[in-house]
């Protein structure tokens, strides 16, 4: 009896899953590759945007300020896109637009080449914002230019942690 019985054929089995696989991955990739070009705006090969960033803390644990300095290195003139501040715990973020400092708005920033800008980042108008914000571990600041094109970012640890993520 059981040699009537016709079950599926394994290497035809295979090479349908192996298809199917090969279709799923090609759509994934040019999905991804079309959305990534389309992004991307059609720059001068000449003008090339960079910055460098620091952050730094003024206190090892439990700080209350942040010192932000974005220094133009590239060889062109950048406008500064509002700084995003982010409050990450392994599994909840929270983020925040630092429009100025000391109640001054002076973003979108233009920053010429060469030179520096500094924001000096109180810690404790946020957390009296939302006192929930004491148990994140991690602040990062991201930098975008005015055409949202992500310049860099930069983050520090707050507090002690377990695990570094």
């Amino acid at each position: 009896m059981a040699q009537t019985e016709i079950g599926p054929e394994g290497h035809k089995l295979f090479w349908v899953v192996l298809v199917l696989l090969a279709f799923l991955a090609g759509f994934l990739l040019s999905k991804k590759r079309f959305f990534s070009l389309s992004k991307i705006p059609l720059r001068s090969l000449f003008s090339n945007e960079k910055v460098s960033i620091q952050l730094e803390k003024d206190a090892l644990y439990y700080p209350d300020h942040l010192k932000l300095t974005v220094k133009n290195t590239g060889n062109a003139d950048v406008d500064l896109d509002q700084p995003l501040l982010v409050f990450d715990s392994f599994w909840l973020k929270r983020k925040f637009k630092i429009k100025g400092m000391e109640n001054r708005t002076f973003y979108p920033l233009y920053l010429e080449r060469g030179k520096t800008h500094h924001l000096d980042i109180d810690i404790y108008r946020f957390y009296r914002h939302d006192k929930r914000l004491k148990r994140y571990p991690k602040v990062k600041v991201y930098i975008r230019n005015v055409k949202g094109q992500k310049l860099g970012s930069r983050s520090v640890f707050l507090r002690k942690t377990l695990i570094k993520f």
